[in-house]
């Protein structure tokens, strides 16, 4: 029987599919622009495969075209029946996952890894800030996703994929040294991972390396295709560390090129969860670090946001909703999304609790200078901000926000306080008067 790149039997004779479905996944763990296309072909060489439509489903689904994910799934599960245990238990975890079932898919990934440790498909849902994991509203999510890996690690410890999630858990719990040697090693063996580029992006930002971060992201991106997954994602990044840089002219220009909502003719154009939250997160950001407020800009996302999202159900998202709405002065639709956080919480239904809440609030003060009302929201909320997602530079947003918030009122002393709180970790705070 073939094999996949983890010495794993996949049920195909074909030797086409067989090297279609390796180049595939590797493109789905990578980001590679064309993964789709190799794991058509793989269908296209083995109709019966049905390894490859779960693996097409999870990369549909990471496009957010959720419809294909899914027919691509039911796909995966009707022909399974003819497929190993392994494969069958494969095909069920990253299933549940397309199928609006992550805490069912979580547990199943689980079991599935204690039997096939090697099985990295199954296990990358999981990893990452935006995974399983990741969007669980834990409190502890950093520390058991570094559990999780490091039982991985006797198994994939030489592996390129497992080196560059691995390095980017031990980035947000703040083991940065190892996190750089590790990231380091992963793109020295594959240099076009565009997911390994941007966790050597967040390495270097934690330890408050924003000049060589820039650096080596514009030697990088060059190398990656416009339509690649990331390439927005690390757009948005190129434009904060100019920001903080203090080349804002630079940042903006590609805010407008690459980040701002848009489409092939300009603008970013990839899934709406990575354009809403990015190009909010620029604006807020951007007038955190003394630009003065876009009102047009702002409107624009405001209008991509409320429609991309017009229901709420993901903690990280349902934050920069709130924020979106409040700067852009929409009080209609912020009074309405704060009422429909504050009723999932009180119904059992936000995994992340009433921090969702309590941070939009904080964040619709700001919007409107309401400094004491952001300090009432965001320091009690502060220490539970991991529970919405996000990586820790992303959630800095929040911090910012405060420090920001006591510069407003005089309270320099305890802004200095909160940064020198930041012992394990390094990143610059672009707050005007800081």
């Amino acid at each position: 029987m073939l094999t996949d790149r983890y010495g794993l039997a996949i049920s195909t004779s074909s030797e086409t599919a067989r090297e279609a479905y390796i180049a595939g996944c590797d493109g789905v763990m990578a980001a590679w622009a064309g993964d789709k296309a190799h794991l058509m072909r793989a269908v296209e060489a083995d109709p019966r495969f049905a390894l490859a439509y779960a693996a097409l489903g999870r990369a549909l689904f990471l496009m957010a075209d959720v419809a294909g994910a899914r027919e691509a799934a039911a796909k995966a599960r009707t022909l399974a029946g003819a497929a190993t245990a392994r494969e069958q238990s494969h095909i069920n975890a990253l299933c549940l996952a397309i199928e609006g079932k992550p805490v069912d898919s979580l547990a199943a990934t689980r079991a599935h890894l204690a039997e096939h440790p090697r099985d990295a498909m199954v296990a990358a849902p999981a990893t990452g800030v935006f995974g399983l994991i990741g969007f669980s509203g834990r409190q502890d999510r950093e520390p058991e996703q570094i559990a999780l890996l490091e039982a991985l690690k006797p198994h994939l410890a030489d592996d390129w994929w497992f080196q560059a999630v691995y390095a980017f858990a031990l980035e947000e719990v703040g083991r940065l040294d190892e996190a750089l040697a590790l990231i380091e090693r992963s793109m020295a063996t594959n240099p076009k991972n565009a997911h390994g580029a941007h966790i050597k992006a967040h390495v270097l930002y934690e330890l408050g390396e924003d000049r060589a971060a820039l650096d080596y992201l514009d030697a990088w991106l060059p190398t990656y295709v416009r339509e690649g997954l990331m390439h927005c994602h690390i757009s948005w990044h190129i434009a904060m560390f100019a920001l903080t840089l203090g080349d804002a002219g630079r940042a903006w220009q590609i805010y407008q090129a690459q980040v701002q909502p848009g489409g092939a003719s300009g603008g970013a154009w990839g899934p709406a969860l990575n354009v809403a939250t990015d190009a909010s997160s620029f604006l807020w950001r951007a007038e955190l670090a003394g630009q003065a407020r876009k009102s047009d800009a702002w409107q624009q996302v405001n209008g991509y946001v409320q429609k991309s999202f017009p229901k709420g159900g993901i903690a990280f998202v349902d934050v920069h909703r709130a924020l979106t709405a409040g700067a852009a002065g929409d009080s209609e639709t912020l009074a309405s999304i704060v009422a429909e956080l504050e009723e999932r919480v009180a119904s059992g239904r936000s995994p992340a609790g009433e921090v969702v809440p309590r941070l939009a609030k904080g964040l619709a003060a700001f919007a409107k200078s309401d400094w004491a009302g952001v300090i009432a929201n965001l320091e009690p909320a502060l220490a539970a901000t991991v529970r919405i997602g996000g990586s820790r530079a992303q959630r800095d947003i929040v911090q910012n926000t405060l420090l920001a918030a006591y510069l407003k009122t005089g309270r320099a002393a305890d802004a200095k306080k909160l940064v020198a709180a930041q012992s394990d970790r390094r990143p610059s705070v672009p707050v005007a008067g800081l």
